[in-house]
């Protein structure tokens, strides 16, 4: 029999990896051995970590993972795992709600159709046949589905530092219609290791999810896996069942699977919010898995599941009831949009491993650490805001028959650490587009409703998303509950005096609704900018006297879509709205909004959600003016976060940004980001070699001659990330 020369050629090199990138530094080496290349790195609290990489016939492999806390020895953790992939992708098209306001806007042409569908949200890329009317080109095919799962022709390894960090590599990576590299990073002060594929295909309209993994852990000296289900409880599998065909996905609490190896533990989790795609609730699908491969083996790690869920819809009666069932089951059909793959763009498909000497539990409070336990950190002087969630608020009162009916989302926000929520009710509830005394008495249940549970620490803001006169999508919040309707009769008053509500508002146009906004100090925004319902503005409505108006605050930040190619949360489609607002004219901020329906306490919320954190004393209670809050914001005095990266203070200095940023994640880089008025530019300062779990000031150099505004954001290593307001110069 003949071998084949790439075979003679890996076998010739198997073990041997290069170091010529390497350069040393004190508690982070990589050294040779006799089967690839020894890693070994200082952790978090005196721990030293070591894993060794090596090739076998073409076969990245993880020979060692091993632990050793301070003055003991050496804990294996796994020995002989190896990196696995699965790909599975279909084809990616625009929305018909995106081409709605193209089309009444005249941008319906291939070209912008080309870009937008990039932007999309209603789209399920693996629903065959798919929801009716959701997207142009229906029904979906089954061809369309392609699967695929990793293999290699990796001749060796190469090693390089940088900063604080290693990476190790390996070329010949396929993943289908995918093809790229491996990588493996361990972090300097933290027990973490990273596992990515870098890879990149050249098809068109390609929508993908993936999982990522290690195979190989052997039985017994792996002894079962553990995690915490939905509820919170201790859950464990033993692998005493049969074999398994594929990976059992796991619904577990904070996205966290931990083996036991019985010395020692490795958990395993997904990048905390890059890893999520914008959704309309936040069912927890099963974000970890495990898989026995042989009565010996087993492998373990990260995944997306194939279609959405429906949430528990509710209701007394039939009318309710079959509503909510309808939008359950329309959310399902027709919103699990995956990843962005355009051609040429290399993504980057990550899991997370934490090694560790512990027992699992404390390794689950360790990792946990990274997220704050999945809450928003109270920072001194700020207060956790989020805006727009449509959780029917009105209607479950009114459908229960009393306000002190507590809603299943309202401990869900609380567990977080929320203290402010400005809510969107009437939005497929209720009659929003009634005249009078109907509508003003679901507006009544609804402040009644959110007066009984607000508390001390905790506000509920009624708001709304109107979509009347302003054009696109946006939504609305006063300082004060305010009647108000969308439309107004002829011969009907612009406001009057009513017993039951006292002044009432009807707006017949967008004068109106802006002179209602002025009278009363509300504020107002573009929701989802440049895709969904507002697919084209504020492009369209940045010459109008309400876009003008300092009561037009901007736009909505949200993490949508997602491309893992991309350094930064939402890169191209909401910095680039910020950017363009800010030049067109006047300051305009961007504020982070949930925009998604139904939760319960059981659901993975954290990971889909980034808040606020507004400058104030205190949280104003319901029945005092709520204008310390619009005024913070009206200001700019507030930054955006994932929840990892926090800014407690950014100012510009003479020529210098100033900024004292806290990490949890090794940092990545922050940046100082300017504009002349039409030209974008950016000073960016790398992070990489600061440890986890940091706060530090940081001082970027700006020169402010001739620029317009800067605004200054901090990213770290997975992908999270903070970012201020712009601050306009003089």
């Amino acid at each position: 029999m003949t071998i084949p020369l790439f075979l003679l050629w890996t076998a010739g090199l198997q073990g041997a990896c290069s170091l010529n990138g390497y350069r040393p530094q004190p508690g982070l080496t990589a050294e040779s051995a006799s089967d690839g290349v020894r890693i070994t790195w200082q952790g978090e609290r005196g721990d030293t970590l070591r894993a060794v990489f090596g090739v076998d016939a073409g076969q990245p492999t993880v020979r060692e993972l091993a632990v050793r806390r301070a003055g003991a020895r050496w804990i294996t953790l796994a020995t002989a795992v190896q990196p696995e992939f699965e790909v599975k992708s279909g084809l990616r098209r625009i929305s018909n709600q995106q081409l709605s306001p193209l089309k009444e806007l005249g941008l319906d042409n291939p070209e912008t159709i080309e870009r937008e569908k990039w932007n999309v949200f209603w789209d399920a890329p693996l629903q065959v046949p798919g929801a009716t009317r959701t997207n142009p080109g229906l029904p979906r095919k089954p061809e369309e589905i392609r699967v695929a799962k990793s293999s290699f022709r990796s001749p060796a390894c190469s090693v390089r530092t940088r900063e604080a960090r290693i990476e190790i590599d390996f070329t010949g990576l396929e993943l289908g219609i995918f093809s790229g590299s491996l990588r493996f990073t361990v972090y300097k002060s933290s027990n973490l290791l990273r596992q990515e594929a870098i890879a990149k295909t050249e098809e068109p309209s390609v929508a993908y999810k993936y999982h990522a993994g290690l195979r190989g852990f052997s039985l017994p000296a792996a002894q079962r896996v553990v995690w915490h289900d939905v509820a919170n409880s201790p859950q464990k599998y033993e692998f005493g069942g049969a074999p398994n065909k594929d990976g059992v996905p796991l619904r577990a609490r904070n996205r966290i699977a931990i083996v036991d190896t019985g010395a020692g533990a490795i958990a395993v989790f997904p990048p905390p919010h890059k890893f999520f795609f914008a959704r309309e609730i936040e069912l927890n699908l099963g974000f970890v898995w495990y898989r026995k491969d042989t009565p010996t083996s087993f492998a373990i790690g990260v995944r997306h599941g194939d279609h959405e869920e429906m949430y528990r819809p509710y209701g007394r009666g039939d009318e309710v009831w079959n509503r909510r069932l309808g939008q359950a089951r329309s959310f399902a059909q027709g919103n699990f949009a995956l990843y962005n793959a355009p051609p040429g763009a290399w993504q980057r498909m990550a899991a997370y491993y934490y090694l560790s000497a512990e027992n699992t539990e404390t390794t689950r409070r360790r990792v946990l650490a990274y997220t704050h336990n999945d809450t928003f950190k109270p920072v001194p002087g700020y207060k956790v805001a989020i805006s727009h969630f449509h959780t029917h608020f009105n209607e479950l009162l009114a459908d229960a028959g009393s306000i002190d009916i507590q809603p299943q989302w309202l401990p869900t926000f609380r567990a977080m650490g929320i203290n402010i929520a400005m809510m969107s009710d009437f939005h497929g509830d209720g009659h929003a587009k009634d005249e009078g005394a109907l509508r003003f008495a679901e507006q009544k249940i609804y402040f009644d409703g959110c007066r009984r549970h607000s508390d001390r620490d905790f506000l509920l803001m009624p708001g709304e998303e109107p979509d009347a006169y302003f054009r696109g999508h946006y939504t609305m919040v006063f300082p004060r509950p305010v009647y108000w309707s969308h439309i107004r009769k002829p011969g009907a008053p612009f406001t009057e005096t009513l017993p039951d509500f006292g002044k009432v508002y009807r707006v017949a146009d967008a004068k109106e609704e802006l002179d209602m906004l002025q009278a009363e100090g509300g504020l107002v925004w573009q929701a989802h900018p440049r895709t969904k319902g507002s697919s084209g503005y504020p492009d369209a409505i940045k010459d109008t006297a309400h876009f003008r108006s300092d009561r037009y605050l901007g736009a909505s930040f949200q993490s949508l879509p997602v491309d893992l190619s991309q350094q930064r949360l939402c890169e191209s489609r909401c910095f680039g709205v910020l950017d363009d607002m800010n030049n067109w004219g006047a300051p305009k901020f961007m504020i982070a909004e949930g925009d998604t329906y139904q939760k319960f306490p059981e659901d993975d919320t954290f990971s889909h959600l980034l808040v606020n954190y507004i400058r104030l004393d205190r949280v104003p209670a319901f029945d005092e003016d709520w204008s310390p809050i619009l005024q913070a914001m009206r200001k700019g005095d507030f930054f955006v976060t994932s929840g990892e990266v926090l800014i407690h203070s950014a100012a510009v200095y003479g020529s210098e940004f100033i900024a004292d940023v806290e990490w949890t994640f090794p940092p990545d880089f922050v940046e100082a980001v300017w504009s002349d008025g039409s030209k974008i530019g950016r000073t960016i300062i790398s992070a990489a070699f600061e440890p986890a779990f940091l706060r530090k000031k940081y001082v970027v150099p700006f020169n402010s001659k001739g620029k317009k505004w800067v605004r200054f954001a901090a990213w770290d290593s997975a992908g999270n990330g903070a970012f201020t307001q712009p601050v306009h110069l003089p």
